[in-house]
């Protein structure tokens, strides 16, 4: 990156600048601090990464295009890989327990079959999007989880790609509450 895109950036506000490729580039404080001299003063504060949850994603593993959305899904969400995983719907759901490291955990469900069957509900996708559902382990443990849409059918119909939107956001909320 030329150092004037990055004045540009610092500019912004943005600390943190992912290329398409999926490589980040973070500006070190020896960095900043030489931006800063060189532009206008503007304050950078660089921070940690501070994990705020964990994210279970139920459904058919995407492959092409729809992998390509998931991957920005994550980058979107700022997941690390420590912070998300990826379970099928033929998982023993009894034997999924919550991590131990102390953080809430929400199940994103791709899907309306996948999220039937993780779920027990019988309502079709569009009755069970916008409502925090339960997964079925079969235990005492109550972990949220979100139905959207499969990533495959967001591909074909770009138009449904809010409609995802709001269920992360959804599951972001439900997640900070916990």
């Amino acid at each position: 990156m030329s150092n004037t895109h990055s004045i540009f950036l610092k500019e912004m506000g943005i600390t943190e600048w992912s290329s398409r490729d999926g490589s980040a580039e973070v500006l070190t404080p020896t960095q900043a601090s030489v931006l800063v001299k060189q532009s206008a003063p503007v304050e950078v504060q660089i921070t940690e990464h501070v994990p705020q949850g964990n994210w279970w994603f139920f459904g058919a593993q995407p492959q092409g295009d729809a992998q390509i959305l998931f991957q920005n899904l994550i980058r979107t969400l700022g997941l690390t890989p420590q912070e998300w995983n990826w379970k099928s719907a033929t998982d023993n759901l009894s034997q999924l327990t919550s991590p131990d490291n102390g953080r809430p955990l929400v199940a994103l469900a791709f899907g309306g079959p996948v999220a039937q069957k993780i779920t027990g509900e019988r309502d079709v996708l569009a009755q069970l999007r916008e409502t925090v559902l339960a997964l079925n382990t079969g235990n005492d443990e109550e972990i949220p989880v979100i139905a959207t849409f499969d990533l495959a059918q967001i591909i074909s119909k770009p138009r449904d790609k809010a409609l995802l939107w709001q269920d992360l956001l959804l599951a972001k909320s439900v997640l900070q509450n916990s």
